[in-house]
């Protein structure tokens, strides 16, 4: 009877560790929806860069992140972010502009892809209600395209080059909090290491309203992302999405 009495403490002991220790493990889940203006000019290598006019364009990310109290292990985040944006060109009389192999002359317009995929690893090395701050690591891996079409065959005539590399990134987020109140402010920053001109950051300010089973964060501001490159993946580029955003992020 006593071994009995002792083997079910021992369970409860240990159920009830594990249960602190789920409960220890944090999730994180949002979105942001951003209104971009689009810039910047690109080129196959060796080609002069030609100059477009985009339209602005929305565009929108997602991501998940997963903390824990483990020693030495990192937090992880992965973030997908759509960058897709529309321009125009026309070239100059007698100007061509050569891309992907194809020669494209008078009226061309373009579809800049930039979308791509970011791989966090982080510590939390703050957090309390006043300052929170988490420094680490990413890989940005891009999955877009750049395209050239000929508007005077209405685009039967084009040409792409697809990116398949990633870049890797130092990181930092950062938020600062009125106790109380529940607003705070933020800056969340990529800063290029292999391609030291790429950066990808954001500004600005949230709300967080805490509840029973999850705790709800809205948030807006401005994010940049410059993508300026030599021979990235056949392409030379100096293109920019920068705007205003809204967004929500739900914490586990």
């Amino acid at each position: 009877m006593k071994k009995t009495l002792v083997a079910c403490a021992l369970l409860a002991s240990l159920v009830g560790t594990s249960a602190q220790a789920a409960s220890l493990i944090g999730f994180k889940v949002g979105g942001d929806y951003w209104q971009a203006d689009t810039s910047g000019t690109f080129a196959g290598n060796g080609q002069p860069q030609q100059d477009f006019d985009y339209s602005s364009s929305s565009q929108g990310s997602l991501w998940v992140a997963i903390e824990h109290p483990i020693p030495l292990l990192p937090n992880v985040k992965i973030r997908e972010n759509r960058l897709d944006a529309s321009g125009n060109a026309t070239l100059a009389s007698g100007t061509l502009m050569s891309f992907g192999g194809t020669d494209f002359r008078d009226n061309i317009s373009t579809n800049t892809d930039l979308s791509n995929t970011d791989f966090i690893l982080y510590y939390e090395l703050l957090d309390n209600d006043l300052v929170a701050l988490d420094l680490g690591a990413a890989y940005k891996k891009m999955h877009g395209s750049f395209r050239v079409n000929d508007k005077a065959t209405s685009g039967r005539v084009n040409s792409e080059i697809e990116l398949d590399s990633g870049i890797v990134m130092a990181y930092a987020d950062a938020q600062v909090g009125i106790p109380g109140f529940g607003l705070y402010g933020f800056a969340d920053v990529m800063l290029g290491i292999d391609e030291s001109s790429v950066y990808d950051y954001s500004v600005g300010l949230g709300w967080q309203f805490d509840g029973v089973a999850l705790d709800t964060k809205v948030r807006v501001g401005y994010r940049d992302f410059n993508f300026d490159v030599n021979d990235f993946d056949g392409v030379t580029a100096n293109t920019q999405f920068k705007g205003y955003f809204a967004g929500v992020e739900l914490v586990f």
